[in-house]
């Protein structure tokens, strides 16, 4: 088979994996050397943010998209009638070199499908990091997606190599995993988890220990194959980011797949479903949020007509409005509109004048989102009842913010 097919079929296979990012990287000196190839600093592409907001370009593909196991949500399922192709280990290395070369990446993504048994996958894949870094002294960003019943030595290894390592929990519950996907474990996945955050946690303590993964690891979970509501996919969300210190958990809303099996849903989830449970994601890791306050219970859902925050707001009135002038960070995080650093300036802006309406409008806060919350010197919000103001700040699908 041509290269560029391969390419065609495995690019395509990889757009599935939605935990690919390049936040939290570093510049690589380590290889002593003045120059390099690529810098992280700065058909298979795709476009990852980093929290500054850069746009950041990487090759995203499978090793191969054959695979031992049946997964029933998975189209490169052993079951599934697609098309089969794997790259060698030099042809992944040529690619990612070729682009790198022609600007289009600035880093690699890769992942496989499981063939012969996790180890022997697990060890082409770390081959490809390795060749990149020692033979070719790439410095790019590398993120490699690890398969938790591999070798220990082998996870080890792929961090050595690697800016990021994710292992994805596919579903958000152990009784859902066991049933459409029977050949993986939660344990397992748990537990290999647990090994990559003491590697992370050795290595960010000690100055002369091996660097590892210093771009942390990362999972992802399907939205919409079970029958798992909102409450209990944040609390299992809350859970991973305080046992296994990820950087991120992704959410991926499911899509039915060809020749699908009559054990998962005929419809795919709503994109909006995966929005807001992103946007509660980012209020319970910065804005302060507990968990409970976005979902009563496991069994609560998201509302879809209304983002996170604002539902909150709005089923808090006694809150509001606040003094922009007085409130503290934590008060003025709670207020719609505000994000993190329209936060920041204010209050840095209030240290020198009072602030009135036209000044938060000079800081590019979107007044009509905040007007019924806030009060300055020369405004104080009428009072309208919950149902006007949803009906007045509700966005469009399309408007919704993720981070006001």
């Amino acid at each position: 088979m041509e290269l560029i097919e391969k390419l065609r079929i495995l690019a395509d296979a990889a757009k599935y994996d939605a935990s690919c990012a390049s936040s939290g990287t570093e510049k690589r000196t380590s290889l002593g050397k003045a120059d390099g190839v690529g810098s992280s600093e700065g058909m298979g592409i795709c476009h990852a943010y980093a929290p500054d907001g850069r746009c950041i370009s990487l090759l995203k593909i499978l090793l191969t998209n054959s695979c031992i196991f049946d997964c029933l949500y998975c189209i490169n399922r052993r079951s599934s009638n697609v098309q089969r192709a794997r790259f060698t280990v030099d042809e992944i290395v040529t690619l990612t070199l070729g682009f790198y070369r022609r600007n289009c990446i600035e880093g690699l993504f890769l992942s496989s499908g499981i063939i012969r048994d996790p180890d022997y996958t697990m060890e082409q894949v770390v081959r490809v990091a390795r060749t990149l870094r020692e033979t070719h002294g790439f410095r790019g960003y590398i993120h490699l997606k690890t398969i938790p019943d591999a070798d220990p030595a082998l996870l080890a290894e792929a961090g050595r190599y690697a800016d990021r390592l994710s292992i994805n929990v596919e579903l958000p519950s152990e009784s859902s995993l066991s049933r459409l996907a029977p050949e993986k474990n939660a344990g397992s996945i748990r537990r290999s988890m647990g090994r990559l955050r003491a590697r992370i946690d050795e290595s960010r303590a000690e100055r002369r220990a091996p660097r590892f993964a210093p771009a942390g690891q990362s999972t992802q979970v399907i939205v919409g194959a079970d029958a798992t509501p909102d409450g209990a996919i944040l609390r299992m969300s809350a859970n991973l980011y305080g046992s296994y210190g990820l950087r991120r958990v992704y959410y991926s809303a499911f899509s039915p797949i060809p020749e699908a099996s009559s054990a998962l849903p005929p419809m795919r989830a709503p994109l909006l479903r995966e929005h807001r449970l992103y946007q509660a994601d980012w209020l319970m890791r910065f804005y302060g949020f507990e968990i409970t306050e976005l979902a009563a219970n496991s069994d609560a859902m998201l509302d879809l007509d209304t983002d996170p925050k604002l539902a909150w707001a709005l089923a808090n009135r006694h809150r509001f409005p606040v003094d922009v002038n007085r409130a503290t960070r934590e008060e003025l995080l709670r207020v719609p509109g505000f994000g993190t650093k329209a936060v920041d300036r204010i209050l840095a802006s209030r240290r020198f004048r009072s602030l009135r309406m036209g000044d938060l409008g000079r800081l590019r806060i979107p007044l009509n989102k905040v007007t019924p919350f806030v009060v300055t010197p020369d405004h104080r919000p009428r009072n309208l009842d919950r149902e006007g103001l949803a009906a007045r700040l509700a966005p469009s699908p399309v408007q919704g913010s993720l981070f006001g």
